[in-house]
């Protein structure tokens, strides 16, 4: 959704609230794609300033599946956006890159609602996501989800390194 500031400076001390739809289809981080659960709409409130200066204040509360680090099965992870970000259209875009980097949501006077949604989404990704903290994992050789069941492969991994000592030590049962 895009919204035209510019009508919202033209009022001294107008605020405006705006329930803003969050059309993303779902959330890319480099080749991954993660698909929403719940997009809850983007609740906005844009406030005049005066001197060219906007506020705009938002939150906003997503869901989106993201596989657990150990087994790889979707987990809803729910994040809680919020944000409050003061924008000067008396500096020049130049200006305002270097101070708060919204040339990415800011084009003109118009707010992108969606790359704003994005860049906050990106900055409180988790870095590691489990499904519980019990999580088994999967195992190594075969693959198998081990919080499913549990597969015939050897459970003991041993370093290769250590292959000469384990020759000694099966050599003198």
């Amino acid at each position: 959704m895009i919204i035209n500031l510019s009508e919202i400076m033209l009022v001294p001390d107008k605020v405006e609230r705006i329930s803003a739809p969050i059309e993303l289809e779902n959330f890319k981080l480099q080749r991954e794609t993660y698909e929403f659960k719940v997009k809850n709409p983007f609740e906005l409130t844009i406030t005049n300033l005066g001197k060219k200066k906007v506020l705009i204040e938002g939150s906003t509360k997503v869901v989106l599946m993201i596989p657990c680090s150990r087994c790889l099965e979707d987990v809803e992870t729910t994040l809680d956006i919020s944000i409050s970000k003061e924008i000067d259209f008396g500096k020049t875009e130049e200006e305002r890159i270097e101070e708060l980097d919204e040339m990415n949501y800011i084009n003109g006077y118009d707010l992108d609602v969606d790359k704003l949604v994005y860049d906050e989404i990106l900055i409180s990704f988790p870095m590691k996501v489990v499904c519980s903290e019990d999580c088994k994992g999967i195992c190594n050789t075969c693959g198998q989800n081990l919080n499913k069941g549990t597969c015939n492969c050897e459970s003991t991994s041993l370093d290769p390194r250590m292959s000469a000592i384990l020759d000694i030590f099966n050599n003198s049962k």
